[in-house]
């Protein structure tokens, strides 16, 4: 089902702009369609009230919990027990961690170990999986996704069933792609985590590539930006990278204005972006225009940017995202960097480090190249392991002194220790488990 589809019912059935919005808050933030003053009962069209029973049943067939995998418990079959886990949480002690950056440096790095996804000090963040599972989803029609609960309220969600790029290191693309996601579909991943606990984050980066369901994906991105109450900045589309992307990201952002140049000709670090609180308003700040007029004013939302690089080698990006559009990585880099400098969000480069395949010195020299100057993070995600493949994460030592390189060289780098690893929940992990091909 896509949104667009169940708002043209939905006017079909009387509704105006301000029906629409309470209904499609009220489902998306899993909370009453009464406000004070306005029972639904008086607020919504007799025809839409007559009606409702039905719709919601089938928003609530978009997406069941079939099994809850907690990193810190078992998995369990959810199919007649829907909303009985215990989840309270395990006490989990701050450790440090201890990493000797070289032989010759004589002293050890400590960086503590802390809760939360995308957590972070100087160089790593940990996370202790306090609140991390994988969601195993039956759709309507009997085929699987997977989602992750992600620590301090964050969402890992699905775009695909299976993935159709086939990256070597990732177990979505392995049946290929089977389907795409409706956009209410994914809407409805967040609703059923909801159901559950708060959820302030979503992250595009489950099974599949969003750039090949983009439609879907923006208009469940518009959703969640403005009835579903999460801030743009904290919508995260994650991509392998396509030109139709930035196209469409880019309609009706201004183009910035060139970054300012230091004395030595390359871009300033601290060159301003775009003013852009990322807040999911819309609304005018004042005023008494009517409802529609209110609709008519929401811009579109603007989400974060994650572009899946993994390597500065054009050769080598091919053979390990196969199926990716041939662009040429410093193309991507600059169109990315347009989009950051005009929503004010820093692209987070995403970078799978595979032990003897892409964590050489020459690829940080590189990256430090590419980057220079540039609105941007890199993510080094570790590569998790994945069921036939016989690749290996780097050792810490070496992991860490990759992403210290490339402070030296003014470039933020964060080292993602993936959260639910060790449930198969981890990045590259997710499948289309118990699938039956249609």
């Amino acid at each position: 089902m896509r949104i667009a589809h169940l708002r043209q019912r939905l006017r079909d059935l009387g509704a105006k702009p301000c029906h629409e919005d309470r209904l499609l808050r009220g489902w998306s933030q899993v909370c009453s369609y009464d406000r004070k003053h306005s029972p639904a009962e008086a607020f919504f069209p007799l025809a839409l009230r007559n009606e409702l029973p039905a719709i919601e049943a089938e928003l609530n067939g978009l997406a069941r919990l079939r099994s809850e995998y907690p990193a810190n418990g078992h998995g369990m079959d959810t199919t007649n027990n829907h909303g009985s886990h215990d989840r309270s949480p395990s006490s989990t002690l701050m450790e440090p961690l201890a990493i000797r950056l070289s032989p010759q440096a004589g002293k050890s790095l400590v960086i503590p170990r802390i809760a939360g996804e995308g957590a972070n000090v100087a160089l790593r963040g940990f996370s202790n999986n306090e609140g991390v599972a994988r969601l195993l989803v039956e759709l309507a029609d009997g085929q699987m996704v997977e989602s992750v609960l992600l620590p301090r309220g964050g969402l890992c969600v699905s775009t695909q069933v299976g993935c159709a790029v086939g990256c070597v290191f990732c177990m979505s693309g392995r049946n290929g792609l089977l389907r795409q996601l409706g956009s209410a579909e994914i809407v409805a991943q967040v609703v059923l985590a909801r159901k559950s606990r708060a959820v302030s984050k979503v992250v595009f980066m489950g099974m599949g590539e969003p750039a090949h369901n983009l439609d879907n994906v923006l208009e469940a991105i518009q959703l969640l930006g403005t009835q579903g109450n999460i801030g743009h900045k904290n919508l995260v589309f994650s991509t392998v990278g396509n030109l139709r992307v930035f196209e469409r990201l880019m309609e009706g952002l201004p183009l910035p204005k060139p970054s300012p140049q230091s004395s030595d000709g390359t871009t300033s670090h601290s060159a301003s972006p775009s003013k852009n609180d990322g807040q999911a308003a819309g609304y005018p700040a004042s005023g008494r225009g009517g409802e529609r007029e209110k609709q008519l004013l929401i811009p579109a939302v603007k989400p974060a940017l994650a572009l899946s690089l993994h390597t500065t080698d054009a050769a080598l990006r091919a053979r390990l995202l196969p199926r990716a559009p041939q662009i040429a990585i410093e193309e991507l880099v600059e169109r990315a960097e347009v989009y950051a400098r005009a929503t004010g969000y820093p692209v987070q480069y995403q970078w799978t480090l595979i032990e003897g395949v892409n964590d050489s010195d020459a690829e940080v020299e590189r990256i430090a190249q590419l980057l220079s100057g540039k609105y941007a993070v890199m993510n080094f995600i570790p590569f998790n392991e994945v069921d036939g493949l016989d690749y290996r994460r780097p050792s810490s030592e070496r992991t860490a002194f990759m992403a210290h390189s490339l402070l030296r060289h003014g470039i933020l780098a964060r080292i993602r220790d993936s959260a639910g690893q060790e449930i198969e929940g981890a990045c590259g992990q997710l499948r289309a488990r118990a699938v039956t091909a249609k």
